[in-house]
C-alpha cells in the first residue's frame, strides 16, 4: 500500500459522464499524483465507455491509473464491491459516475488523512439537488457541527443510522480504510444483493476507529437519479428486506441489540411503512407477501440471543 487513496469509479453505459469525471479527477489530482492511484469498473457497458477509459489513461500518465471491464454485468453492489476490492492504498473512496463534486475536496481528504492517521472512516456532507427541477431541495444532508475525529465510531455512526439511513449509503459521500473495509466484504459476502449495504459496510469501519463527519459540503447528490429510482419496489424493499436485514448483520458485530432491535420492528409503528406494505400488497401480492415474511423472519431473529443470532443468519436468505 504505497498509495494514500484509491480513487474507484463503478460505471455503466454513461460514457459521457464518466468522462466529465475523469476530467474533474484529472485538475483535481495535480501534484498529489504520488497519494492517489485511479481505478476504473466498467460493468460490462455497450457504449464507448472503453474508449473514453483508454483516452484518460493516457493523459492520468504521472498517476496510477487501472481499469476493470466485467465480463458482463455483475450488478450495480457487485461492481461498487469490485472496486473497493481493488483498492491498493490505505483509503478507498467509491465515487459515483454523475456526482458533482467540488474542486478542494481531494486536497481536503489528503490534507485529512495525513493528519489523523489512524481514522477508520470519513463520511464528506453533501447537498441534494432534484433532478427534474435543478433546485437544491436538501441545503445540508449530515448534522455535523465540525471535522474533528469521533473517537467512539460505533455510536457516532449509530447515531446517524438513527437519523439519516438515506444519507448513509449515498455511494460518494464514504471514505472507507481499505483494510477494514475489504475484511467487512469478507464478512458478509452476499451484501451485493442488498442494495442498503453500503451501511453494513461504513458500519463495519466505524466499529474497529474513530471517524469524521465534515461539517462544510463537498458533494451533491442527484435526487431521482439512482436505479432505485427506476423500480417501483424499491420501497417495499428497502423497509422490508434490505434495512432490516443490514440492522441483523450490524447486531452480530456489536452493534446495540436494542437499537437495532428497534429499528427493524419500527416498520410496525409508522403509518406511512404500512401505507408502502398495503399499495404494494395490492400491486405485487405474491413479491409483497415472500418479503414480508423474510422481514418477520429477520425480525424474530432480532429477538433471540447472540449465539442463536449467528447461527439462525447464517442460514436465512431471501
Amino acid at each position: 500500500m504505497n498509495k494514500l487513496l484509491t480513487l474507484a469509479i463503478p460505471t455503466y453505459n454513461r460514457a459521457n459522464l464518466l468522462n466529465k469525471q475523469l476530467a474533474w479527477l484529472a485538475q483535481s489530482t495535480q501534484g498529489l499524483e504520488s497519494d492517489c492511484e485511479i481505478f476504473i469498473s466498467d460493468n460490462c457497458s455497450t457504449d464507448h465507455t472503453q474508449e473514453v477509459i483508454k483516452k484518460w489513461q493516457l493523459i492520468f500518465s504521472k498517476t496510477t491509473f487501472k481499469s476493470n471491464k466485467n465480463n458482463e454485468n455483475i450488478g450495480v453492489m457487485a461492481n461498487i464491491a469490485c472496486c473497493l476490492k481493488a483498492a491498493t492504498s490505505k483509503y478507498v473512496w467509491t465515487i459515483g459516475d454523475d456526482d458533482p463534486i467540488q474542486e478542494s475536496t481531494l486536497d481536503y481528504l489528503l490534507t485529512t488523512l495525513k493528519k489523523h492517521s489512524d481514522l477508520a472512516l470519513i463520511f464528506l456532507n453533501f447537498s441534494g439537488r432534484d433532478k427534474l427541477t435543478d433546485q437544491i431541495v436538501v441545503e445540508r444532508w449530515l448534522n455535523s457541527d465540525n471535522d474533528e475525529p469521533k473517537i467512539d465510531g460505533k455510536t457516532v455512526f449509530q447515531g446517524y443510522l438513527n437519523n439519516n439511513f438515506g444519507g448513509i449509503i449515498f455511494i460518494s459521500a464514504a471514505i472507507y480504510r481499505t483494510n477494514l473495509v475489504q475484511r467487512a466484504l469478507q464478512t458478509w459476502p452476499s451484501a451485493i444483493l442488498n442494495w442498503a449495504s453500503q451501511a453494513y459496510w461504513a458500519g463495519f469501519c466505524a466499529a474497529h476507529g474513530s471517524v469524521i463527519v465534515t461539517k462544510d459540503i463537498y458533494l451533491e447528490c442527484i435526487m431521482g437519479a439512482s436505479l432505485l429510482d427506476l423500480d417501483p419496489t424499491w420501497s417495499l424493499k428497502m423497509r422490508y428486506a434490505y434495512i432490516p436485514e443490514v440492522y441483523i448483520k450490524l447486531l452480530v458485530i456489536g452493534y446495540s441489540n436494542k437499537f437495532c432491535r428497534q429499528m427493524i420492528w419500527q416498520n410496525f409503528t409508522q403509518k406511512t411503512d404500512w401505507k408502502i406494505l398495503l399499495g404494494a400488497l395490492k400491486r405485487w401480492p405474491l413479491l409483497t407477501v415472500k418479503i414480508f415474511i423474510h422481514y418477520l423472519g429477520l425480525s424474530s431473529i432480532s429477538l433471540f440471543n447472540h449465539s442463536w443470532k449467528r447461527k439462525m443468519i447464517a442460514n436465512f436468505k431471501l
